[in-house]
């Protein structure tokens, strides 16, 4: 029997959708009001959900306060009221999209998680527009 366990966060973060090859028209074209020189931010919520058989001796799939902890020091304080294009590393060469942050954010979590286990992120950049991640 296998059981999902689910956790939510949150972080405020701000970034520009831009590639540094094109130029400001072409950027403005692709990514419009995302395009802003100054930047923009979001109220990010993240769900991040893991798949696994439930320990007999403890009844959990894992411990839920290790996920917290996990999701604490892997996404919000590296995340958390930073600019993403210039304050996080992952993003110095890879464009910020949702799709582009959640992969970065599932790569950091699974490296943490027992391998036997399924993860799966969710991403809201807003309460309508949200990006899924399975490491497919």
């Amino acid at each position: 029997m296998r059981v999902t366990i689910s956790r939510k966060a949150h972080f405020n973060a701000a970034h520009r959708l831009y590639r540094k090859d094109w130029s400001f028209e072409k950027n403005e074209s692709i990514f419009g009001k995302c395009n802003n020189l100054n930047f923009h931010g979001h109220n990010y919520e993240l769900t991040v959900s893991v798949t696994g058989a439930i320990n007999p001796d403890t009844g959990y799939v894992m411990d839920i306060k290790e996920l917290s902890d996990i999701i604490l020091e892997e996404v919000e304080q590296k995340f958390d009221h930073k600019n993403l294009n210039l304050d996080v590393q992952e993003f110095h060469d890879l464009n910020p999209t949702a799709e582009n942050i959640v992969v970065v954010i599932w790569n950091k979590i699974r490296t943490r998680i027992k391998p036997e286990f399924d993860l799966e992120v969710v991403l809201y950049e807003t309460p309508r527009n949200f990006v899924t991640y399975k490491g497919e």
